[in-house]
């Protein structure tokens, strides 16, 4: 989970300087996937020390959580944007990019968990 959390962390960094670049500079707002991103960045490097791995990966995951929340607001908008009537088009895909990339990493978070806790009670003398 390291690797995809920084993995996650430089896309959303660089999704976030892209949108704001695209908007010439006109919001920083579309700076926000930047911030999550740059919060992942640093869970990920905190991740590979051994010892805090397990909580950097749950802070990483809990970031993720509330970027995908507050992403959502905008990403509910995407009907707008196929009609033509969105007014912030870029910003319903910036948060919709986001969200995607924040759910799947979720998806592969919970799931990581889920087979670590069931190798742990497969073999309990390893932890």
């Amino acid at each position: 989970m390291t690797a995809i959390t920084l993995i996650v962390g430089a896309v959303l960094t660089l999704a976030g300087v892209v949108g704001y670049v695209a908007s010439d500079n006109a919001s920083f707002t579309a700076l926000i996937p930047s911030v999550v991103g740059v919060l992942l960045l640093v869970c990920g490097l905190v991740a590979r020390k051994e010892n805090l791995r397990r909580h950097a990966i749950h802070a990483a995951l809990a970031v993720a959580l509330l970027g995908a929340l507050g992403s959502l607001m905008n990403v509910l908008r995407i009907g707008e944007l196929f009609a033509g009537t969105a007014e912030r088009p870029a910003a319903v895909i910036l948060s919709t990019v986001m969200f995607v990339v924040l759910v799947v990493y979720l998806v592969l978070g919970i799931r990581s968990f889920i087979m670590a806790r069931r190798a742990r009670a497969e073999h309990p003398d390893v932890s």
